[in-house]
């Protein structure tokens, strides 16, 4: 299993990849193909980038259930197959509604991690189901730190050649995954697609209804709009509160990216083993709380830097979140669970960027009641001890 293994690490990391390869070159791209002012690109980047978050809300659990039903690799398969080509079209793409089409198709095919997700339950023991569900963080993570700085690099080539170097990943993670990727979905293991459930609501349903998954589901929404405050608002607050330049704020991107990826690809391991999943998870939180509250008040842009790792290690509460509630579901639904997780990772990522970034305006404005760059951090950390009291409240034992 070493070599799916890593081709559904790989597929993984493409996808985050993918996600952030295009950013550096998106603003030029828009101006080059739509004309008019910088300001109107950031508006239309922002569409594009509402609709690529959208479509993976929508189709999360469509690709879940679908591999439930046929299996993860030919989701993954086909998922890269048309990712490759949609690269393409967003490559010779002369106008806005173009690329605007090839976010679309790409935030499906990029909707892939639930079934990543879902081969790792497959093929993970009960005790190692954390540490495996750490290791794709840790791939998204490395994927979301090289992916903008390759895309910043092959951006001096122009504005297309982001696109055909993401065309060619995606092409050759398909051939790698034709010769390595079996099939896990089994006769014993499958489940017939219905359309009822493989939609964000209908697979909401189905899941919650398994015993104690709902508050597991509610702790994980709210942790991941709060933990969305980072990629939100963060490149805005240093840069008003520290006047970090452009390469300071990247690099302390990187910094926390990486940080993630230790956390997730090693970290994990250790604390599941010795505190168990439910002491890291609130540990995890303790430790995000605590940096929220700091973020807040800061006025050092070096106490900031130093305090980012210790700010990652908060990305244990993700995958030992989703091994808790992988145990506490059938094997049949494995798929469908982690389209579910992924559907709410993505309404969070549309929910924290438009609410984080009113509230950081709002407290910086002229006139505003008080000047607090890191508002946000304060409704985060709110956020988080919702989660927080929501995971230690009492539940009863099921039989």
């Amino acid at each position: 299993m070493r070599l799916p293994f890593l081709f559904v690490l790989g597929t993984v990391m493409i996808d985050a990849m993918g996600i952030g390869l295009v950013l550096p070159i998106m603003p030029q791209l828009i101006v080059e193909v739509q004309g008019g002012s910088l300001a109107n690109a950031a508006i239309w980047g922002g569409v594009l980038s509402t609709a690529f978050a959208t479509m993976q809300f929508l189709f999360g659990p469509v690709l879940g259930n679908l591999s439930d039903a046929y299996g993860r690799r030919t989701v993954l398969l086909v998922s890269l197959f048309v990712m490759a080509l949609d690269y393409v079209v967003m490559a010779v793409a002369g106008s806005i509604w173009l690329l605007l089409l090839g976010r679309i198709v790409g935030g499906i095919t990029a909707a892939t991690h639930s079934t990543a997700a879902a081969f790792m339950a497959d093929v993970s023991k009960p005790e190692e189901k954390a540490a495996n569900f750490g290791l794709l963080g840790a791939a998204f993570g490395l994927g979301f730190v090289l992916g903008p700085l390759m895309g910043g690099l092959l951006g001096e080539f122009g504005t297309r050649a982001p696109f055909w170097a993401a065309a060619g990943l995606s092409a050759i993670g398909c051939l790698v995954g034709m010769l390595v990727m079996p099939e896990t979905v089994t006769d014993e293991n499958r489940r017939p697609f219905r359309w009822r459930r493989a939609n964000p609501v209908g697979s909401l349903q189905a899941i919650s209804a398994l015993p104690g998954i709902r508050p597991l589901l509610g702790v994980y929404f709210l942790y991941s709009i709060s933990i969305y405050v980072y990629p939100a608002i963060w490149s805005y607050f240093t840069l008003e509160r520290f006047g970090w330049s452009p390469q300071m704020i990247g690099l302390s991107l990187a910094v926390y990216g990486l940080g993630m990826a230790a956390v997730q690809g090693g970290l994990i391991r250790p604390a599941t083993k010795y505190l168990g999943e439910r002491k890291t998870i609130v540990w995890g939180m303790g430790i995000e709380i605590f940096s929220f509250m700091l973020l807040a008040f800061l006025t050092s842009g070096t106490l900031a830097l130093l305090l980012i790792p210790i700010t990652a290690l908060g990305a244990v509460v993700t995958p030992a979140l989703q091994a808790m509630m992988s145990k506490a579901t059938p094997d049949s639904q494995q798929g469908e669970l982690q389209g579910v997780l992924a559907a709410l990772h993505a309404l969070a990522m549309i929910i924290s960027p438009l609410v984080m970034t009113s509230v950081f305006a709002e407290f910086i404005r002229s006139g505003a009641p008080i000047y607090l760059p890191g508002a946000p951090f304060l409704l985060a950390l709110m956020l988080m001890l919702g989660g927080f009291v929501l995971f230690l409240r009492p539940r009863p034992e099921t039989p």
